[in-house]
């Protein structure tokens, strides 16, 4: 499919009927021979059909979309439950090639504005505009949970998901199970994005920015100031657990520091750290994030003695004494330095052990 319009109009067509769901997009080499490969939500594309949908994009674009009043954005809402219109997939398809393309995201929040102030929520039930806000939320979901090369980490488009969420809980009432899903459903993408692509700074700055949303919602809506202690928990468990299995990722590891300190029992603190030590002392772990993370957490929450012992509980009962001993010595400056060269002893001094 060498046509511009052709490869135009097939994104387009799978845009307008992707139904909500969240697909998972692909650049795929020319060797294939194929122009497009779709198989349910999973999709295919060559670059150069992608440049080829994007010329024809933007010129439509520009042209069309861009003297739109805002009488004239409300022709751009659905029909029906199904129907999609195509002008909305015009910018659909120039995002898709350039995730940095503010104005193609201005007149998207142009268009999901006019949603907003003509059609207004009644009590609970669904709106043309919160249906409109949802589809907007699965399609930012669509370009950042796909291994596509810039999207996971663009600012344009987590700036953009923001503004979204922001006019998505004011749009409705919700219930603290609600938002409790709700807050589950984007740490899943916010994960997603950055196992796509480590270090995602924006990702996780955006999550930051959700937890502060999502606390003043719940505060308006019960009169309460955070979350249910098991809803918070199962948050604590799946970052650490998620930090755990990205232990190089900075970003990862400063974003559970960021919801352990928020999260007020103690007892789970204590817990994330010694299984954070346990991990690293036993697969032998000497990258500098995690071990910052150990330094940050220890201080912030007065848990040095937990490191300690956790520490001291690894090695077997003839080489504890011996162990401390070699730690103390090894402790020059009080920094993430120190807690490493701690378990460097204690690996050390273990071996021996083993070795005896």
């Amino acid at each position: 499919m060498s046509n511009p319009k052709d490869a135009f109009q097939e994104l387009v067509r799978i845009f307008s009927s992707r139904d909500n769901q969240v697909l998972e997009i692909e650049i795929i080499p020319p060797s294939l021979g194929a122009t497009f490969l779709q198989d349910g939500c999973s999709l295919g594309i060559t670059k150069k059909a992608l440049v080829q949908a994007f010329t024809i994009a933007r010129q439509l674009f520009f042209d069309r979309l861009m003297l739109m009043s805002e009488d004239d954005l409300q022709t751009t809402f659905p029909i029906d439950g199904q129907s999609r219109n195509a002008d909305s997939a015009i910018t659909e398809v120039m995002l898709l090639f350039d995730c940095e393309h503010l104005t193609a995201c201005n007149w998207r929040k142009r268009r999901l504005q006019a949603a907003v102030s003509h059609c207004p929520s009644i009590s609970n039930q669904p709106s043309t505009a919160t249906e409109l806000l949802e589809a907007e939320l699965t399609l930012m979901s669509s370009y950042q949970c796909s291994p596509l090369h810039r999207h996971t980490k663009s600012p344009t488009l987590w700036h953009h998901r923001l503004w979204v969420v922001v006019h998505l809980l004011q749009g409705r009432h919700w219930s603290r199970e609600d938002l409790f899903t709700f807050q589950r459903a984007e740490l899943d993408v916010v994960l997603r994005a950055g196992e796509l692509h480590p270090k995602n700074y924006y990702a996780f700055s955006y999550m930051r920015q959700l937890e502060v949303l999502l606390a003043a919602t719940v505060e308006n809506t019960t009169g309460q100031s955070t979350c249910e202690t098991h809803s918070a928990q199962s948050v604590v468990d799946r970052v650490v657990a998620w930090s755990l299995a990205n232990p190089r990722d900075i970003s990862g590891w400063s974003f559970c520091l960021y919801v352990l300190s928020n999260f007020p029992e103690q007892r789970s603190r204590v817990n994330a750290l010694e299984s954070v030590v346990k991990f690293a002392l036993n697969v032998g772990w000497e990258g500098e994030s995690l071990w910052t993370f150990v330094d940050q957490a220890s201080k912030q929450f007065g848990l040095e003695s937990v490191v300690e012992d956790t520490m001291l509980l690894h090695c077997d009962q003839e080489t504890r004494s011996h162990g401390s001993q070699r730690a103390q010595d090894s402790r020059q400056k009080k920094s993430w330095q120190t807690w490493l060269a701690q378990a460097r002893v204690y690996w050390a001094v273990d071996d021996q052990g083993k070795n005896t």
